[in-house]
């Protein structure tokens, strides 16, 4: 009130919003886990009475892998639900030819080599790692995302910048961006070496196997976001398994598996997707149509597989400019190890879910995350890593 008569402030003062909910904290709830898991213990015990044997679950995404020990699920699981995991893990899954190309370009006196930090410490051909080559002299940076590596570029224009483009579907819309972004702004200092690896062919492949062992699948959400649904149909169709994209938080995982133990249980083989709040049935297509305009599938190595038709990305000619392995004359196959993987390491099968890491023969010995010898044991998403931070308590 001015002067007897009321006014109204026209710049009040504004109070800040309440704080924002975690929108996952019910998803974490114990209460409601502790009553899912009631039931979930008497869907796996009959169905694992009908079956004669306990029932083979199989995660296909790092982050499951984790957020299974971490939350403590792996321990409080009924033990007539067997569980292992696939190969979910980009940096365990880069073939030894891949590194041994990023280890050539290190090498090189005017290649500055961009890379995400978990690749530095994955050992290579004869165990020598990024890491390894940064000691010596090699000019390699660790970046957080590819458009770390292209300002590197733009503040370094007398060196060339490679960035080693790694991960599945979650992280290539990115690359893409800035592939795109590269040539928008005419940086004609910065390359992609390619790495990147697609999951759907990798799961059909794992499955045409027909002593997989499998009877149901844990689909990784983070891939889903940007794939959407349906390049994951094949599974009940074609292999005829139950399959459910699922959350990291334990009531995610624990619906989920409920879905799966119950499409088991009535023989009807389905995808399901028990992580709507997060993956539309279509993906996210703004993500999925940046990715393909850049990149077009290819034939990929990945660990522990082998050659998978249609397993990784490749640039399209419109941007072949920003290809390393081509501008630098850089054949894949020339790099090609000669030798196999460390003796007695067993990641390819720890990757195929034929072992759990503990029945490898380095684990935890010659094999841990100071020291690793497989790649498996380097990425906290690696099945091996998990299993020595969390599985050995």
């Amino acid at each position: 009130m001015r002067n007897g008569t009321m006014t109204t402030d026209p710049h009040p003062e504004q109070k800040p919003p309440p704080p924002c909910a975690d929108p996952s904290a019910p998803f974490r709830d114990p209460v409601l886990g502790r009553s899912l898991l009631g039931g979930l213990r008497e869907r796996a015990a009959r169905l694992a009475r009908r079956l004669g044997r306990p029932v083979r679950f199989m995660e296909v995404c790092g982050t499951h892998t984790v957020q299974l020990f971490r939350s403590g699920l792996r321990d409080l699981l009924p033990p007539e639900l067997a569980h292992v995991s696939g190969p979910g893990c980009p940096v365990c899954v880069t073939p030894d030819q891949e590194l041994a190309a990023l280890l050539a370009l290190a090498g090189q006196a005017d290649v500055i080599l961009a890379s995400f930090g978990d690749m530095l410490r994955t050992p290579g051909p004869d165990g020598r790692s990024l890491k390894h080559a940064r000691a010596q002299g090699a000019a390699v940076e660790i970046v957080y995302s590819p458009l770390d590596a292209l300002r590197l570029a733009t503040k370094h224009p007398g060196k060339l910048i490679v960035f080693a483009a790694a991960g599945f579907e979650t992280t290539a819309p990115s690359t893409a961006a800035t592939v795109i972004a590269a040539q928008a702004r005419g940086v004609d200092n910065f390359r992609i070496l390619c790495c990147h690896k697609t999951v759907p062919p990798a799961i059909r492949l794992l499955l045409a196997d027909g002593d997989h062992g499998i009877d149901a699948l844990l689909l990784p959400g983070h891939v889903a976001t940007v794939l959407g649904m349906e390049p994951f149909a094949f599974i009940p169709e074609t292999a005829g398994l139950p399959a459910a994209v699922a959350g990291f938080e334990p009531i995610d995982l624990i619906a989920a598996l409920e879905l799966l133990l119950d499409m088991l249980h009535e023989k009807q083989p389905r995808l399901v997707n028990a992580y709507s709040r997060a993956v539309a049935a279509h993906g996210n297509s703004r993500a999925r149509e940046m990715m393909m305009r850049v990149f077009e599938p290819a034939d990929a190595i990945w660990r522990g597989l082998g050659l998978i038709p249609g397993g990784g990305l490749r640039l399209r000619d419109e941007y072949a400019a920003f290809d390393a392995a081509t501008s630098l004359g850089l054949d894949l196959s020339a790099t090609r190890p000669a030798a196999g993987p460390a003796a007695g390491c067993r990641c390819g099968e720890v990757l195929r879910g034929r072992i759990l890491p503990p029945e490898c023969p380095l684990f935890g010995t010659i094999c841990t995350p100071a020291s690793p010898v497989g790649p498996c044991m380097v990425s906290n998403e690696g099945g091996c890593a998990a299993w020595h931070a969390y599985g050995r308590n």
